[in-house]
């Protein structure tokens, strides 16, 4: 699967009941987004932009993006950065939801 399929899927419910990925599932999938990394069970980005109305304007698009697929993040938000971490809580690791909303973020800068 490649970082534009993967920003056309969307996310399906996940409430438990499957395993997480396995590291050979998360290495295949991480080979296609930029920048992305495993770390600790979760997949992470940091983004860098010119000043904080950049930045909040990014976060506002990610929440969006969130919203829509009802996949959620954790931001961490500075002035000109920020770093989002996906996990599924659900499976206490990570499953296509991750990897689909990571790609839909990345997207964005194609618009």
């Amino acid at each position: 699967m490649t970082a534009i399929d993967l920003a056309k899927s969307k996310c399906k419910p996940c409430e438990g009941g499957v395993s997480p990925m396995s590291a050979d599932e998360i290495a295949k999938l991480l080979k296609q987004l930029h920048g992305w990394e495993a770390v600790n069970g979760v997949i992470a980005k940091s983004y860098t932009f010119k000043n904080y109305y950049q930045t909040m304007a990014f976060v506002n698009a990610t929440a969006w993006i969130s919203h829509r697929e009802d996949h959620h993040p954790d931001i961490a938000v500075g002035y000109n950065q920020c770093r989002v971490t996906y996990v599924t809580h659900a499976i206490n690791g990570l499953s296509d939801n991750d990897f689909i909303c990571a790609a839909k973020l990345d997207a964005l800068f194609d618009l």
